[in-house]
């Protein structure tokens, strides 16, 4: 074989083995977001399951806020239907108001001292904040992850194998701005 047929083949099995390469960086990359997600299914699923003893037990002391518990309650659903359905978007907003109604729950929890001495609920109130805390760092990983994916895709050249296998731009999973609000006790006590 003569050097002038040698050089372009090497050339050719170099730029084969480098974009082989950059696809399985991509192969990676995909299935960090896949990770990512199951992982954070893993713990909406325990909230998910957590959050109707929180609400007996709230029932039980028969003046407690019925709007809350509902709130609570239609969040709790609506987050179930997003993850079911893998929507990122629709889960984001469900999150954030899921959130905001366990934040007032716990909140109108302070107006009932014999609510707040109960175990059980004391017991799911740390559970469901160990679970919140779980979710963020969670979401945090999950968006980090879709991040370095969606500046891969677009950089060069990994740009031409992306498009070639037809790789898209995954989306954040953002909450909304009123999830990252306080509480407004004055409107929950009627202050």
């Amino acid at each position: 074989m003569s050097v002038s047929t040698l050089i372009p083949l090497m050339v050719l099995v170099a730029a084969l083995l480098y974009g082989i390469v950059l696809y399985n960086n991509l192969v990676r990359l995909k299935h960090n977001i896949a990770k990512a997600w199951a992982n954070i299914d893993v713990l909406l699923k325990q909230r998910h399951d957590e959050l109707p003893k929180l609400v007996e037990v709230c029932r039980q002391y028969k003046q407690f806020e019925e709007t809350t518990l509902r709130r609570v309650i239609e969040a709790r659903a609506r987050v179930s239907d997003a993850r079911a359905q893998r929507d990122v978007a629709a889960l984001g907003a469900a999150e954030g108001m899921l959130r905001t109604g366990l934040g007032q729950l716990f909140a109108v929890a302070e107006a009932y001292p014999e609510l707040k001495a109960n175990e059980h609920f004391m017991q799911l109130q740390t559970r469901i904040t160990s679970l919140e805390n779980g979710i963020a760092d969670r979401r945090e990983w999950y968006n980090e992850s879709v991040n370095v994916h969606n500046v891969r895709i677009e950089q060069f050249p990994d740009v031409l194998v992306a498009r070639l296998f037809a790789y898209s731009e995954k989306p954040l999973l953002e909450f909304s701005s009123a999830e990252k609000q306080d509480v407004d006790l004055k409107a929950l006590f009627g202050s």
